[in-house]
């Protein structure tokens, strides 16, 4: 009698166990729509991802993760054809020992990296050039994103939504 109180014990303890598992939210017709962009160029698209991690983190006003993207980002780089001057700016982004100044390239590498996502095509979703007209002591300045909502890289926190879609490109 004992067993078996134990084995319906631990049988329950498992159940309540599983029902609490973290599961993913169901989606809803709004994130259905929402496509990840991927480019038919797979050197360019595993360089894009690594950008958009690098823009993350400057948004979360990270140094050290935005080191690491950087990093991340000059390594694919490689890869892809005409990144030369990108790569050149990832280099120098990825020395910069505070985030003032990797924003100030992360400008630069923008427009860069902007000119390669043009210049090839899409094979899945679309994404956005972003501008803020504050950046850059009000010069303004570019960035490229995954979705409408704005989050400023140059900002951070003290300036999340500033700045506005430009274009779609699809």
């Amino acid at each position: 009698m004992k067993k078996i109180v134990i084995t319906l014990c631990m049988t329950l303890a498992a159940l309540v166990a599983f029902a609490q598992h973290d599961h993913p939210k169901q989606n809803t017709n709004k994130d259905f729509a929402k496509v990840v962009p991927a480019f038919q160029d797979k050197e360019l698209n595993a360089a894009y991802v690594n950008y958009i991690q690098l823009k993350d983190a400057l948004v979360a006003s990270d140094l050290e993760k935005s080191k690491k993207a950087g990093m991340e980002l000059q390594k694919s780089l490689t890869a892809v054809s005409n990144s030369k001057k990108a790569s050149e700016l990832t280099t120098i982004l990825v020395s910069s020992t505070d985030l003032a100044s990797q924003r100030k390239v992360f400008s630069s590498l923008s427009n860069e990296m902007s000119t390669l996502v043009k210049g090839s095509k899409l094979s899945a979703g679309s994404l956005y050039l972003d501008y803020c007209p504050m950046a850059n002591n009000n010069e303004g300045a570019y960035w490229l994103s995954n979705e409408k909502e704005i989050r400023n890289p140059y900002f951070g926190d003290s300036m999340l939504k500033c700045g506005s879609v430009k274009e779609t490109i699809q």
